[in-house]
């Protein structure tokens, strides 16, 4: 059914993507807790094991009927889904080398490349000012990342990777939202994730080819190692989180426009740094926090810029500002 202009415009969407970000947040602190003892590969493959059967056994039962997983998009939908996986992936991989604010802040360039793919793939309009933050979104992540400087990390591009994933995805939501429901994204992802993770199992669970010495890349190589009770609880539990995450964000975009929406997910930046401290011992130093500031400012501001934009085009055409 379809939601009229004045639910559009309520704050219930909004509601939506902060439960989600919640949701994420805690998704990533269990990943990197993880990170120090299985491979990334197994984590995914259960996680997606138990999404799937989630998404089948409650929230198909509890939003619709089966009908709801029909689609004329399946490649649409898997596109989306190997955009998720590479999105997830890099990001994980990250999570293993870097502290838990620093990746979540570099990852949160992806609303500045969502700005820059819809110019190229949608040919949509970016006016000055938006470009403005773009660039000063840019420089927040030169500041956190830091190349050329001994504070710099390989793993740092991991994020950015992520980012541009996510963008993508993004970019195809758009693609399809209008005819697609928030259960069948759901669930075509978590059948993407289960494929590829169960292929990445078979080619590495051997655990031959874990020769590096680097976190990220010893998460990724390691051999399948059969996890003790409470791992294998927590990794049953990030299946249930993300599953409930991706459906809330999906359904946020859907109720409220996306003006309303993103910038609750913004909300992840400031957990980032709290989780951070409280549960893994890392606070990011003066010159993180900066960054980090700057791609916040930067994202409100790009929300912003395309708020007054959509309001402007309904009135009048497209916006030129």
């Amino acid at each position: 059914m379809s939601l009229t202009q004045a639910e559009r415009t309520s704050f219930s969407g909004a509601y939506w993507a902060l439960a989600a970000v919640i949701a994420f947040a805690t998704n990533d602190v269990v990943i990197k807790f993880l990170s120090g003892g299985y491979p990334l590969y197994q984590v995914m493959f259960v996680r997606s094991l138990v999404g799937i059967l989630f998404v089948v056994g409650v929230i198909v039962p509890l939003t619709g009927t089966w009908q709801m997983l029909k689609t004329k998009r399946l490649k649409t939908h898997l596109l989306r889904g190997l955009c998720v996986v590479f999105a997830n992936f890099t990001f994980f991989l990250a999570l293993a080398a870097l502290p838990l604010a620093d990746a979540v802040a570099i990852f949160f360039i992806s609303p500045l490349l969502i700005s820059v793919f819809s110019v190229i793939f949608l040919g949509e309009y970016v006016g000055p000012r938006r470009w403005a933050a773009i660039l000063l979104g840019l420089i927040g992540v030169l500041i956190v990342v830091r190349p050329g400087t001994t504070a710099f990390q390989i793993a740092s591009l991991l994020p950015l990777f992520a980012a541009v994933g996510y963008a993508l995805l993004h970019i195809l939501t758009r693609r399809i939202g209008g005819t697609e429901n928030a259960t069948s994204m759901v669930f075509y992802i978590q059948l993407t994730f289960l494929c590829v993770s169960s292929t990445a199992g078979l080619a590495l669970g051997h655990g031959g080819f874990d020769t590096f010495d680097h976190p990220s890349a010893i998460f990724l190589l390691r051999a399948w190692v059969w996890p003790d009770p409470f791992d294998l609880g927590l990794m049953i539990f990030s299946g249930m989180v993300t599953s409930i995450g991706g459906y809330m964000i999906s359904q946020a975009y859907m109720r409220s426009e996306a003006a309303l929406v993103a910038p609750f997910e913004y909300v992840a930046l400031p957990l980032s740094v709290v989780f951070g401290f409280y549960l893994f011992a890392e606070m990011p130093d003066a010159i993180a926090l900066s960054g980090i500031a700057l791609i916040l400012i930067s994202g409100l501001v790009l929300i912003w810029r395309e708020a007054a934009a959509r309001k402007q085009s309904r009135l009048d055409g497209p916006n030129r500002l």
